[in-house]
């Protein structure tokens, strides 16, 4: 009988080192296959838009002519973009979660709001696009200024901040708040010195990394009627502009017409690449510095 259970446990633990060597390839490559297909779009758009970054390229205004087209005008266009995104999506968006998570009645409503939110972080992009076009540009009378850009993609981004802050703040542990009204501090007290501290690591990671999806947003912006033109640099809110990806998607339409807008593109998306990569590092960054502290 003995020897009958120790071959049934046998057979278990050889069935489960086999699901697991199984799981493990397949894991395995699915990351390759993710790896993979990044390394050749990486080595495709280096090797084609490298050559073609250098100062004038980065400083000079976009041109008819291939070889003196610049697009200091797309960055510029983008960092006004982001002076807009960023106040206005970590306000509504951190404050919203701190209502939700720590202000309102937990009940049928709260999580009927909660439950919108997540589902408003899966709607396709040119849906708000459409929302701000209605909006923004045509209700409010903005036209395609870099205020309605702005505001048109912190409404994108708005829901992801939100869910992020939530579950940082819901990964706070409950004894820090109950230590905090046990020495007397109220309610804002207790959420501006314990809560937000420790949820801050988490907070700016998801919101730093939601602001990265913002800059790489096309959608958007086309349905917003965003130009590609010779238009002069933005320098405010109410200017017209245009963005980098909205200039990597006109190169690329007209790269049918003249070759050389192809290469202008793959430089265009070094550039763009290059600030989704600092964003990142920052948002590791703060993390790993913050979460040494709490």
């Amino acid at each position: 009988m003995k020897y009958i259970d120790d071959v049934q446990v046998h057979k278990r633990m050889s069935s489960r080192v086999l699901k697991n060597n199984i799981l493990k390839q397949l894991f395995l490559a699915a990351t390759l296959f993710g790896l993979i297909f990044l390394a050749i779009l990486l080595i495709r758009v280096i090797t084609q838009g490298a050559a073609w970054i250098d100062w004038n390229f980065l400083t000079g205004k976009l041109s008819t002519n291939a070889d003196r087209a610049g697009i200091m005008g797309a960055i510029l266009g983008t960092s006004w973009l982001m002076l807009i995104v960023i106040p206005v999506t970590l306000f509504i968006g951190v404050g919203t979660a701190i209502y939700l998570e720590l202000y309102a009645k937990q009940g049928k409503f709260q999580s009927f709001i909660a439950t919108n939110i997540s589902n408003l972080a899966g709607v396709p992009s040119i849906v708000y696009g459409l929302l701000g076009l209605t909006i923004f540009v045509r209700a409010m009378d903005l036209g395609n200024v870099v205020l309605a850009g702005g505001l048109t993609l912190s409404l994108l981004v708005l829901p992801i901040v939100i869910v992020a802050a939530q579950e940082a703040i819901r990964a706070v542990p409950q004894h820090l708040s109950e230590a905090s009204y046990g020495m007397g501090a109220t309610k804002w007290q207790t959420v501006k010195n314990i809560v937000l501290p420790a949820a801050l690591p988490g907070i700016l990671t998801g919101s730093i990394l939601a602001l990265s999806r913002a800059i790489g947003e096309t959608a958007p912006l086309t349905v917003l009627g965003i130009p590609a033109l010779l238009i002069p640099f933005p320098e405010g809110m109410f200017d017209t502009f245009t963005a980098l990806p909205m200039q990597i998607y006109y190169w690329t339409l007209d790269s049918s017409l003249v070759e050389e807008y192809a290469y202008l593109a793959a430089a265009t998306i070094i550039v763009l690449l290059v600030l989704l990569f600092l964003l990142n590092s920052i948002a590791i960054y703060i993390r790993n510095k913050f979460q040494q502290r709490y």
